[in-house]
C-alpha cells in the first residue's frame, strides 16, 4: 500500500480543495493510505463542514505553520521548520510516506524538499518536468522553473531524468529525447545549447537533436529538454495562449442567434476537445532529481486538478521513479570516477 503525505494547507485554498479531492481519491483507489498534514483544527472544522469523518479515512499529522504563496524560500526553510510543507517533506524523508504532493509555494517546495531530502547521486540540480498536451497524447517538458540558469552538464542531466520518467510513466520505449532551440540546424542557438547538443548525442538515452516550439505538440518528440528560464516562460506562453483561444471562441459563439446555434450544434466537438486539452487532466508537475517523490499542485488548483497531481504521485510510487533515475546515473558515476583516477596517476 502507497503512502503519500499530502500538504493540506497549501495553495490559494488549502484544506477545502485538499480535503474533497483526498476523499475522492480513496474513494476510487483502495490500495492507498493519506496523511494529512496541516492545523489539526482546521482540517476538522473543513471536514465537518463538508460532512467528512476523517478520522475514518485518514491519518493526520498536525503542523502548526504555513509557508505563505508568496513567501521568500529561504525564510521559509529557516524559519517555517514545522509548517505543513517541511513536515510533509520530513514525512518522506523518515519513510513514514512514498511521496508528497503540494499546492503551496513553488520555490519554498523545492528549497525546502531540496535541503530535506537531497539529490540522487550524480544529479546536481533538481528539475521540474509536467505533463504537455500533444497530437501524439503528451509530451514531458523540463525545467519548467526550478534553474533559470542551467550548464550544459545540468540540461545533460535533465535529459536522463525525463527519459526515465517518460519510460517508467508513459510505458514508453526508448522515449525521444529532444533539446528545445530556435532552430533544428547545428548551426543555431546559443553557446550553452550547443555544448548540450554535444553532450547529448553521447547520453544514455535516445537523443533526436533540436527541436523548435512547435514539435513540443507533435508526435516528433517525448521528452523536450530546456533551462527553467525558457521553459517557464514556454509554459506560461502556452497557458496564455489556451486562454485567449478560449475566450474567442465563446464571444465569437455569442455574436448572434446563428452563431449560438451552431455553437449548440458544434457542442459535443467542443466539449471533446476540450477534455483533450483540459489544464486539469494534467495537474501535477515532478520535482525530478530529489531522493523522493515531491509532486507540485497548481496552487489554484480545483478539486478535479488535486486529484490528478495525487495520482500522479501515486504513478510515480509504482514505478519507482528516483530508483530508475538512481540506476542511470551509477555507470556515469563510475565512468566519471574511473576517467578522473586515471588523470590523476597520469599527473
Amino acid at each position: 500500500m502507497a503512502t503519500i503525505a499530502l500538504d493540506a494547507m497549501g495553495g490559494d485554498f488549502g484544506p477545502e480543495v485538499v480535503i474533497p479531492a483526498a476523499i475522492h481519491v480513496v474513494k476510487k483507489i483502495t490500495d492507498i493510505h493519506i496523511i494529512l498534514v496541516g492545523d489539526e483544527a482546521r482540517l476538522h472544522d473543513c471536514a465537518k463542514d463538508n460532512n467528512i469523518d476523517l478520522d475514518k479515512h485518514f491519518e493526520i499529522h498536525h503542523a502548526s505553520q504555513v509557508v505563505e504563496m508568496h513567501e521568500d524560500p529561504r525564510h521559509a526553510v529557516r524559519k517555517k521548520k514545522d509548517s505543513s510543507m517541511r513536515v510533509a517533506i520530513n514525512l518522506v524523508k523518515e519513510g513514514r510516506a512514498q511521496a508528497v504532493v503540494s499546492a503551496g509555494n513553488t520555490g519554498a517546495l523545492m528549497a525546502t524538499a531540496k535541503f530535506v531530502l537531497k539529490t540522487v547521486p550524480g544529479i546536481d540540480r533538481p528539475a521540474i518536468c509536467t505533463t504537455i498536451p500533444s497530437y501524439g497524447g503528451h509530451t514531458q517538458m523540463l525545467d519548467l522553473g526550478a534553474n533559470v540558469d542551467s550548464s550544459p552538464d545540468h540540461l545533460f542531466q535533465f535529459a536522463i531524468m525525463g527519459s526515465v520518467l517518460a519510460e517508467a510513466v508513459d510505458n514508453t520505449h526508448q522515449p525521444k529525447v529532444g533539446l528545445l532551440n530556435i532552430g533544428s540546424e547545428d548551426s543555431k542557438g546559443n553557446a550553452q545549447v550547443k555544448a548540450a547538443h554535444k553532450l547529448l548525442q553521447d547520453g544514455p538515452f535516445n537523443y533526436i537533436g533540436f527541436v523548435e516550439g512547435d514539435d513540443i505538440y507533435t508526435d516528433k518528440v517525448d521528452v523536450v529538454v530546456c533551462d527553467g528560464f525558457v521553459g517557464n516562460v514556454s509554459l506560461k506562453t502556452m497557458e496564455g495562449v489556451a486562454k485567449m483561444i478560449s475566450r474567442m471562441m465563446r464571444e465569437e459563439f455569442k455574436k448572434s442567434i446563428f452563431t449560438m446555434m451552431a455553437g449548440l450544434i458544434a457542442m459535443p466537438v467542443l466539449n471533446r476537445f476540450k477534455k483533450r486539452v483540459d489544464p486539469r487532466m494534467y495537474n501535477g508537475a515532478s520535482m525530478l532529481g530529489l531522493d523522493g517523490i515531491v509532486i507540485k499542485s497548481h496552487g489554484s488548483a480545483d478539486v478535479l486538478s488535486y486529484v490528478n497531481a495525487i495520482e500522479i504521485a501515486l504513478l510515480e510510487v509504482e514505478k519507482s521513479v528516483p530508483e530508475h533515475i538512481r540506476e542511470c546515473m551509477e555507470p556515469l558515476l563510475k565512468k566519471a570516477t574511473s576517467e578522473k583516477a586515471e588523470l590523476e596517476l597520469e599527473a
